[in-house]
């Protein structure tokens, strides 16, 4: 796991952006997991900045709400719509989210395993993570070995998710999600988080015991984990000045 610790949310999104980009110029068919919420709204904003050609990548997204249909200005479809996939030349067959509107929930999980077997995994999964955690909608307690399937929401991950609803009312109990051992299958793993309140999370994840309790602690177990996140969110961990003396010295072939 590398832990790069920038001074503010926008530094820690230029080296994310850094990393995306040469995925896609080196590997111009490249297969990307996508993550939403607010965390990785700048990075999509750089990425089009990059002028990078789209044309032949693949996308899948990490989740999506059940009940919430794709044109609802809250769904998961409307987010990447609005947020990277009308600024870009991606083409829409190669864009895949979860269907939280479908009749048979349980099938549909398996096609979407199926479609990203299908493409040959994922190059890289981008990644948020909640304040208890959670990766993807992976709520603590969640298998470390599950897969694609729809999880209920704790009441601390519906009122997070309230400013994008008008209020908590109105978010849904039900998703749809990537699970866990999805996610580890991905061939580098790229976790965004800002804020002091991601900084218990983080240091769980990053220097506390792997343990569904905080399922992004599974990535220590990943063999390219990369965590590009700000001073705040690193404010609780306890080896921060060793994370930020191998990032200032790496050596030049490893550099961004």
């Amino acid at each position: 796991m590398e832990v790069i610790i920038q001074p503010d949310p926008a530094q820690a999104t230029a080296v994310a952006t850094k990393i995306i980009a040469r995925l896609i110029a080196g590997r111009p068919e490249a297969v990307l997991g996508l993550a939403t919420g607010g965390t990785p709204v700048q990075l999509y904003r750089s990425l089009i900045e990059q002028d990078l050609d789209w044309s032949r990548i693949t996308t899948f997204n990490l989740d999506e709400y059940v009940g919430v249909a794709p044109e609802h200005p809250q769904s998961y479809h409307a987010f990447m719509e609005k947020n990277l996939f009308r600024h870009v030349n991606i083409r829409p067959q190669h864009t895949h989210i979860p269907d939280g509107m479908a009749h048979d929930i349980p099938a549909m999980c398996l096609s979407y395993e199926k479609k990203i077997s299908d493409a040959d995994g994922i190059d890289l999964q981008l990644l948020g993570i909640g304040s208890d955690g959670h990766i993807g909608f992976n709520e603590p307690s969640s298998s470390l070995a599950s897969r694609t399937r729809i999880k209920t929401l704790t009441p601390l991950t519906r009122r997070d998710n309230a400013r994008f609803f008008g209020n908590e009312e109105a978010v849904p109990f039900h998703v749809v999600t990537m699970g866990i051992g999805t996610i580890m299958e991905a061939r580098h793993c790229l976790l965004l988080a800002f804020g002091e309140n991601k900084a218990d999370a983080i240091a769980s994840a990053v220097e506390g015991p792997v343990a569904a309790s905080n399922p992004a602690s599974i990535l220590q177990m990943h063999q390219t984990a990369t965590l590009c996140i700000d001073e705040a969110a690193a404010s609780k961990l306890q080896r921060a000045s060793y994370y930020r003396w191998v990032f200032e010295n790496k050596p030049a072939w490893q550099r961004l």
